[in-house]
Formats: C-alpha cells, sequence, structure tokens
C-alpha cells in the first residue's frame, strides 16, 4: 500500500512494530487510503491483520492510558466506530473479522501492570486487549448520547476481551 499520508500516533507505531516482531502479514490503512476499499464512505480502521488460521482481522486501535493510581481498562468508542467497522466487515466478506484492539500504556513498573501480556515499545510498555465488533455491540452500554459514545462495564470487558496473543496465536 505504500508509505502512510498521516502521522501515526504511539498506539498505532507500537501496535505496528508488534506485527513486524510476529512476523504477521498485515496492511496499515489511513484516511487517505480508504477510497481504495469500494469507495466507501466510512471512517477507516487502521490494519488488516493476515493470520495463518482462521479469519483475517479489520483491526481498529483505540489507544487509552492507564494510570497507576487505577488499574481501570478504558474501553470507550463511538457508535459510529462500532456501525463502520461493522459494515467494513461486510465489505470484506466471511473472511475477516473486525476487532477493537485496545492498546493500554502503562507508565509504571511492568512487574505492577493490572494486564498479563505487555510489550514493550520504545521505552512504553503497552497491554493489548481485543475484542470483536460482534461482541462489544451485543454487551455495549450508552456512555454519553451528547459524544455519541458506548462502553462496557468492566466485567462484561475482562470476560469478552482476550489478549492480543489469543487473537494472532
Amino acid at each position: 500500500m505504500g508509505p502512510r499520508t498521516k502521522p501515526v500516533a504511539h498506539y498505532e507505531a507500537a501496535f505496528e512494530d508488534y506485527l513486524r516482531r510476529k512476523g504477521l502479514p498485515y496492511i496499515a490503512v489511513d484516511e487517505a487510503k480508504k477510497a481504495l476499499f469500494a469507495g466507501a464512505k466510512l471512517k477507516s480502521f487502521d490494519f488488516v491483520v493476515y493470520r495463518p488460521e482462521g479469519k483475517n482481522l479489520l483491526v481498529d486501535v483505540k489507544g487509552r492510558k492507564l494510570s497507576a493510581s487505577s488499574a481501570s481498562l478504558q474501553n470507550w468508542v463511538t457508535r459510529e466506530d462500532i456501525d463502520d467497522l461493522r459494515q467494513w466487515q461486510e465489505i470484506f466478506g466471511d473472511g475477516f473479522e473486525a476487532v477493537l484492539l485496545f492498546m493500554f500504556h502503562w507508565p509504571g513498573r511492568v512487574e505492577e501492570a493490572p494486564l498479563k501480556e505487555m510489550m514493550s515499545f520504545n521505552g512504553k510498555w503497552y497491554g493489548m486487549m481485543g475484542i470483536s465488533v460482534r461482541d462489544y455491540r451485543e454487551l455495549m452500554k450508552p456512555r454519553s448520547e451528547a459524544w455519541g459514545t458506548v462502553h462496557l462495564g468492566a466485567k462484561d470487558f475482562r470476560k469478552a476481551a482476550k489478549g492480543w496473543e489469543e487473537w494472532v496465536g
């Protein structure tokens, strides 16, 4: 697909580094390239990840910062995120699954991190939890009507989301 046409947030850069280290084939997608995908007028996702087994993944990275004083796993998204990712999954078809990937930046010592699977990138620690758009949609609750955001309760998120290693094997 060629070089990116927008600056990359550290969350996306960390995930891309992870994909490279794992040797997983992927395509980084940005707003300027979304016209390549059926000319759809949808919010773009971030990566297409090709897995050796199972469905390939349409990944929307959601960066969140964890606080050392609170290990709350913020998982809010917009309704538009959910609706558009679901539509992308329909466009790509049966061989693909749309996934929200929550990248949690942990500012503390890795030994004290609230997630088991942690990765380092540019001197920062990240934990990754993924959830299918289908599962998220079934469990989501309104967060802010004014902002059009939804979220999962802490118990639902911990139960339904999986560590990223489970997604890619």
